[in-house]
């Protein structure tokens, strides 16, 4: 080959890969063209629900496509998660999660349908909080304390309800450090959960501020301890379990958002632009000046650092709560 055919092939080589490396940033500058959906792993009117829903609304509004939300409650987040994991790497579909899939769940299940780390590509973290230990307005329990004691008097006889990882680490936590034995119920979600507490069938619930606050002010559930090593601003008359005897308790909870493995970086950045910009907006604020919470916006690679800080950190509470993979 001559020189100057081997100088015209490395241009052509160089012009193709200008080429390949132009169409995922020409795509992403044209992202969003048609409408995104928001895949939820717990039910309707769950936190994550709520947040996802007013997050949806802001990156609808900026980014001039629809965002349709998408509940598939069930396995502790599993189905979605599973959902968006096979999903088209797109960038229109994201996982609207906790830390229950992709920091706990990996401790408490022998297998999961999905991988927490290879399966998703990081956009950004939405916020944090704590939660609320509630039972019956009716309930014999009017403190942390009461509860403490009849759960030491009867071992078992007492039962709290979980709707989500988060939940259920929590009520366990408080046995543990507690020294006391009570009797765990699985829900779906919280809010199912909340109404069986409501009709009598389970003594506690230990729920996010979202699902809770509401029934509270409204008269129906009674709030004996937050979570949280800090009083919630949406309670701020309920004292810590900390406070209330549990020295040490701190247990709270993350939102985040996720796209599937393989979705390119320039769709990523612009997801995460979107997401961070709807963080700002009316509705999101609302949520958390509602529900006691804050926002938490990072950048892809911070949420990926923050994740992995956290799913060892979930896996110390479980272990040392006892509570074996399922």
């Amino acid at each position: 080959m001559t020189p100057f055919n081997t100088r015209l092939s490395r241009r052509r080589a160089t012009a193709l890969v200008a080429a390949a490396l132009a169409v995922p940033t020409a795509f992403a500058q044209a992202f969003p063209t048609k409408p995104i959906t928001f895949v939820v792993p717990f039910a309707a009117g769950s936190a994550t629900d709520s947040l996802a829903r007013a997050v949806g609304q802001a990156v609808a509004a900026k980014g001039g496509q629809p965002v349709v939300v998408d509940n598939k409650a069930g396995a502790s987040g599993q189905i979605a998660a599973q959902q968006v994991a096979k999903s088209a790497a797109d960038g229109y579909t994201v996982l609207i999660t906790t830390n229950t899939t992709h920091a706990a769940n990996e401790h408490l299940y022998k297998k999961l349908s999905y991988d927490p780390v290879k399966d998703f590509a990081p956009i950004s973290g939405l916020g944090k909080g704590g939660q609320i230990m509630v039972v019956r307005a009716d309930a014999p329990y009017k403190n942390v304390g009461e509860v403490l004691a009849a759960a030491r008097q009867a071992p078992g006889k007492l039962s709290f309800g979980s709707g989500s990882s988060s939940s259920r680490v929590a009520g366990e936590l408080f046995q543990q450090m507690a020294k006391v034995q009570l009797l765990h119920v699985p829900y779906r979600s919280n809010p199912m959960g909340i109404t069986d507490l409501l009709g009598g069938q389970i003594t506690m619930m230990f729920t996010d501020a979202s699902t809770g606050v509401p029934q509270i002010t409204a008269g129906k559930l009674r709030a004996l301890g937050v979570t949280s090593i800090k009083r919630t601003a949406v309670l701020p008359d309920v004292p810590t379990i900390d406070e209330a005897g549990v020295k040490g308790y701190d247990m709270g909870y993350w939102f985040a958002a996720y796209a599937p493995a393989g979705t390119p970086a320039p769709v990523v950045a612009k997801l995460n632009e979107l997401v961070l910009d709807a963080l700002k907006s009316g509705p999101v604020l609302q949520f958390f000046a509602s529900s006691g919470g804050e926002v938490f916006p990072t950048t892809p690679d911070e949420l990926g650092k923050f994740q992995a800080t956290e799913t060892a950190k979930w896996g110390q509470v479980i272990k040392a709560a006892g509570i074996e993979p399922e």
